[in-house]
């Protein structure tokens, strides 16, 4: 049996609670209309009890935004907005999504968890083959996730159900891209112990 880690990526109020900065727009319709934050919940019970480690990974700024570039259109606009402050309930994980002791918290400054941050050295320090991983939005940080993680040779499922995007055919479109680097399941068909 491979040793696996569940990702749950960017589930951080600032992007997916329903009174936060996007619970009005598109990406908040998405979360809520696809039933996300209940999905990701039972997902994450199931990796749980299948003795998988949890990994929670968050976009996040000091709050002077030092690591955050001004020439990117995904992240100039957090100072501006007071967006992915670190230290504030904006970059705190989803309530209903809490971390545990022991959980992993992976904070990132780009897309991809894996660009300057602790998320490697973890992932070999506990032997991790597989990833598991699901979050918002599926064009953003779980296609990077999933690109940068099958380049580094790790065997990658995405939780489909437990994505979203700013529409559905966002969502779609950057499924289809994944299907040559992963798999697919569902909060109801995955098997962590496979």
């Amino acid at each position: 049996m491979m040793r696996s880690i569940y990702l749950v990526l960017d589930m951080e109020n600032d992007l997916v609670a329903e009174d936060g900065p996007s619970g009005k727009g598109p990406l908040g319709q998405q979360v809520q209309g696809r039933g996300i934050i209940g999905r990701t919940k039972t997902a994450i019970a199931k990796a749980r009890a299948a003795g998988l480690q949890i990994g929670y990974v968050r976009v996040g700024f000091s709050p002077d935004y030092r690591e955050c570039p001004s020439t990117s259109g995904i992240f100039s606009g957090a100072r501006q907005h007071g967006l992915f402050k670190l230290g504030t309930v904006g970059t705190e994980v989803h309530a209903e999504l809490a971390p545990q002791p022991g959980d992993f918290d992976i904070v990132k400054h780009r897309v991809s968890p894996f660009y300057g941050t602790s998320l490697e050295p973890i992932l070999r320090a506990h032997g991790i083959e597989r990833i598991f991983c699901s979050g918002v939005s599926t064009v953003a940080v779980v296609q990077g996730t999933v690109r940068d993680a099958h380049d580094r040779d790790y065997v990658v499922t995405v939780l489909e159900d437990c994505c979203a995007s700013g529409s559905i055919e966002d969502h779609d479109a950057a499924i289809r891209t994944l299907q040559r680097f992963c798999t697919f399941t569902t909060s109801d068909a995955v098997d962590f112990s496979a």
